[in-house]
């Protein structure tokens, strides 16, 4: 299974796939990585592991189609079977995931559907609920609305802050990912077929 990874951060989730490939958990590979910003560390992990790392700025595109054009140019010349957002920070256009349709997968840190989009933590904390978590969907036109593929249950404390939540449910996050990937692979976990 070729993979790639897009991020816009410090990538922890891409280091945690590249782990369990390496550690042979994961038959995968990752064939590229890309982020819209030319500084995240993902692209300085990935080129550390030799894996190609691409920085797509979309301050270099006149618009959002010819950015997402850029990206999909370096997808479709790597052949990749599963596009995964790690981390990544750009709402993708109804263009882009028709060209990959059931084959986006992202990460949100809460159980879906609730606490969509940015600060999802945050939101949990002020709804003040008992449980968060993290959730793996595959990538629709809705933000954070596809279809559920695994979620994991994090507790909240009274205690908690943002930082904290956040970090309880990442690590969480390191877990989910990779083995989400791995049912994939193994057909534990079935994709919707694709209509020629």
């Amino acid at each position: 299974m070729k993979l790639a990874i897009l991020g816009s951060g410090r990538g922890s989730n891409f280091m945690a796939i590249a782990k369990a490939i390496e550690e042979g958990k994961l038959d995968a590979t990752i064939e590229l990585v890309i982020s819209d910003k030319p500084d995240a560390m993902i692209l300085t992990h990935a080129s550390s592991l030799g894996i190609k790392a691409f920085a797509v700025p979309s301050a270099d595109y006149p618009d959002r189609k010819t950015h997402e054009e850029a990206i999909l140019n370096h997808l479709e010349s790597h052949e990749v079977d599963l596009v995964v957002l790690a981390g990544y920070m750009r709402i993708l256009t109804p263009y882009f995931i028709e060209k990959y349709r059931d084959r986006i997968i992202n990460i949100h840190p809460s159980l879906l559907p609730s606490f969509k989009g940015l600060h999802a933590q945050k939101q949990a904390l002020e709804y003040g609920v008992k449980v968060s978590g993290a959730t793996v969907h595959l990538v629709n036109e809705e933000v954070d609305a596809g279809k559920i593929l695994a979620q994991r249950c994090v507790p909240v404390f009274e205690t908690d802050t943002v930082e904290t939540l956040s970090k309880r449910i990442l690590t969480v996050e390191h877990e989910l990912l990779p083995e989400v990937l791995m049912k994939i692979s193994m057909g534990e976990i079935q994709l919707p077929r694709r209509s020629k």
